[in-house]
């Protein structure tokens, strides 16, 4: 027997996708993200003079935290800072695993009724 999902309440505050209770990440595949995110970060550094190694590193790792912690679309600001020239210099990957580890998905706001 399905157990219902809380509806999805879209409202005029900027709000993110609810995340189901059973869906939680789990600690394993935030420790394997955290790895991830370390190796993109160091390489990121010694790859930092040649623009399309960075580049190619970034989409790779995108994808691998994608594949490793599903449907996060939080990992898509990561991607954009990690283009941005100069902002690539701040551990955006650790932050983003991070952020999931911590905050998970933005749950919706329950309108005042």
């Amino acid at each position: 027997m399905d157990t219902p999902k809380p509806p999805v309440i879209y409202s005029a505050d900027p709000v993110v996708i609810a995340r189901p209770a059973d869906s939680k990440v789990s600690k394993n595949r935030i420790a394997i993200a955290m790895s991830i995110a370390v190796i993109s970060d160091l390489l990121g550094f010694f790859v930092s003079f040649a623009p399309p190694l960075e580049w190619a590193l970034d989409f790779v790792t995108a994808f691998l935290l994608f594949l490793v912690l599903g449907r996060q679309w939080l990992i898509l600001p990561g991607l954009i800072a990690e283009a941005i020239p100069g902002v690539a210099i701040f551990p955006a990957w650790i932050l983003v695993v991070a952020s999931i580890a911590v905050w998970g998905h933005i749950k919706p706001v329950r309108p005042k009724v």
